[in-house]
């Protein structure tokens, strides 16, 4: 993306420069856990709201990404941006996607993703004649 803004010299004259910045994102910690009956996904994502957080999953491929907005003024000068979060994870068909639940809480992502009852283990009784 680029941005033409004008800007001041030192001595006070204005002068034309592009401003080229690629959306910044990095990695949220990430930790998985399996039960029988569900797989569970926390994600640390400090600085977004549920406005800001973006969840989907499109053909098997989860996809977690937010960015942090910080809405304080305009900026008189600005050092770095703020990086959004981004990851994605490829789902095993063993999961329900249309059950799939969301909650975030204190910049923390807990995503229940529950397994399609063919996938879970069941006991079979064995009767003796």
């Amino acid at each position: 993306m680029q941005n033409q803004k004008l800007m001041k010299t030192e001595d006070g004259k204005r002068k034309d420069c592009s401003v080229t910045r690629e959306q910044d994102y990095v990695a949220p910690a990430v930790d998985i856990f399996e039960s029988d009956e569900a797989m569970t996904l926390v994600a640390d994502m400090p600085g977004l709201d549920e406005q800001s957080l973006q969840v989907n999953i499109e053909q098997g491929l989860l996809t977690l990404e937010g960015r942090i907005h910080v809405a304080i003024g305009s900026p008189l000068r600005q050092e770095f941006a703020l990086a959004g979060y981004r990851r994605q994870f490829q789902l095993p068909d063993t999961l329900e996607a249309d059950a799939v639940r969301a909650e975030l809480k204190n910049g923390v992502l807990l995503l229940h993703l529950p397994k399609v009852k063919a996938a879970q283990p069941r006991k079979i009784e064995v009767t003796v004649h």
